[in-house]
């Protein structure tokens, strides 16, 4: 695990979606649902650096709601059913959409964090 290794560009969309180590394209990123492992066991990239914050949060908000709400909207339009089928219908529908993209958006932020080695602000003193 030399720091002198050279590795070859990866898509950060690519490995992020797959959940793969950003930098070797190897080893997994998560430990579980949504926490990072400390480490690549490949590569051994340390991923202190990833601090994701609300980011995979707000696009999952953002794609999903619209996903859901056009749905709901065509569905309404199209075929008028009661108000008890939007209810048993959309809520456990977004329930699974949301999950299902936010390990996914999570994946792509810190890929791309590491990628456009993005950090912290610091002012200089």
């Amino acid at each position: 695990m030399s720091q002198d290794h050279h590795y070859p560009p990866l898509s950060p969309f690519q490995t992020g979606l797959r959940g793969v180590c950003p930098r070797c394209g190897q080893g997994r990123m998560f430990d579980g649902f949504l926490k990072l492992v400390p480490r690549c066991r490949s590569c051994g990239l340390d991923y202190s650096f990833a601090d994701s914050g609300d980011g995979p949060a707000v696009l999952v908000i953002l794609l999903a709601g619209f996903i859901i709400l056009g749905a709901a909207l065509y569905v309404e339009f199209t075929f008028e059913p009661p108000i008890w089928v939007h209810i048993v219908l959309w809520g456990p529908l977004a329930i699974i959409v949301c999950l299902g993209l936010l390990r996914l958006m999570k994946g792509v932020l810190v890929a791309l964090q590491f990628t456009n080695k993005a950090a912290e602000g610091r002012l200089e003193e």
